[in-house]
């Protein structure tokens, strides 16, 4: 049995190593974001759905929920499209440090959502995040397009994973994703069709290596990456999870200064301005897990 719960921690640190590779992917890509998306979620998607059919799951659900599912499928294709063109604006560690402000904007997203009342540490978190995007700015004023794309993407982000966080309760993660790709597919071909060049030969004419890291993208780090972190969380706490995927910035940063030197090298400031947003998001997932843990052992002492 250890042996099982170490082997579900390594595999756990995988998925996170992968998720941070996202970036770096985006990076190699040489196509636009949004082709980058729709090719991504439409090879995820039939992945996704060539799964669902091994399994024999089943994926009816009500035109309402349908429409719900929709809704979230075009906030996560938002989400990836303004991640990989902050990556364009500006590269892997500035983006991937921004992308680490989805927890200030869940502190202020959850309580909407939720209607819970706002904790206190969360303002106080939320200003350490703020100063920490204030020092990398001052430090990387060039990037400025990258940092609020980047942003944007943390703000998609968030939003959808607490709108995914009500979904979860009532359906499978399989079929929400699985609808949730083929909206954003639906989505992005209207926006290809009606704003940009649509599907011409340019569009399907890519590099040899652009095919191979697509692949790698749709399959490893979007259909693998979900599959293998729903069977992770069977044996470990969604805390641990959800906590250990903080780090996908840090592996990302590393990966990109190992691989990109030349262009990933930041000033000592980025640095600083770094460490607090991470230090941050860290800091407020342990005070939330001690607060998760006092309340269930008040529930499991009251008296009946």
């Amino acid at each position: 049995m250890p042996n099982a719960k170490l082997k579900n921690y390594f595999h756990l640190h995988f998925l996170v190593f992968i998720a941070g590779f996202t970036a770096i992917l985006g990076e190699l890509i040489s196509i636009g974001s949004t082709a980058l998306v729709w090719y991504r979620m439409l090879i995820a998607g039939v992945l996704m759905f060539t799964y669902i059919k091994i399994i024999k799951l089943k994926i009816q659900v009500s035109a309402k929920t349908k429409l719900q599912f929709f809704g979230a499928g075009i906030i996560i294709a938002l989400h990836w499209i303004t991640f990989f063109e902050a990556i364009n604006q500006s590269n892997v560690s500035i983006t991937l440090a921004m992308f680490s402000t989805g927890a200030f904007f869940a502190s202020f997203i959850e309580p909407l959502i939720y209607k819970r009342k706002i904790i206190w540490y969360e303002i106080l978190f939320g200003i350490i995040v703020i100063l920490g995007v204030f020092l990398i700015t001052q430090s990387e004023i060039k990037y400025l397009n990258g940092i609020l794309l980047g942003i944007s993407s943390a703000l998609f982000s968030t939003l959808f994973a607490v709108i995914n966080g009500r979904f979860i309760e009532q359906h499978r993660a399989t079929v929400i994703s699985f609808y949730e790709f083929i909206s954003g597919v639906i989505f992005l071909s209207l926006f290809i069709l009606i704003f940009n060049d649509g599907f011409s030969i340019a569009f399907f004419s890519l590099k040899t290596s652009d095919w191979i890291y697509i692949l790698i993208l749709a399959s490893v780090c979007t259909a693998y990456a979900f599959i293998g972190s729903v069977k992770v969380m069977r044996y470990i706490s969604p805390y641990t999870v959800v906590l250990t995927y903080n780090l996908e910035p840090l592996y990302g940063i590393a990966l990109a200064l190992l691989l990109f030197p030349e262009t990933e090298t930041m000033s000592t400031q980025f640095y600083y301005g770094a460490f607090l947003v991470l230090a941050t998001v860290l800091a407020d997932g342990i005070l939330k897990n001690r607060k998760s843990i006092k309340k269930r052992k008040s529930i499991v002492n009251k008296p009946n």
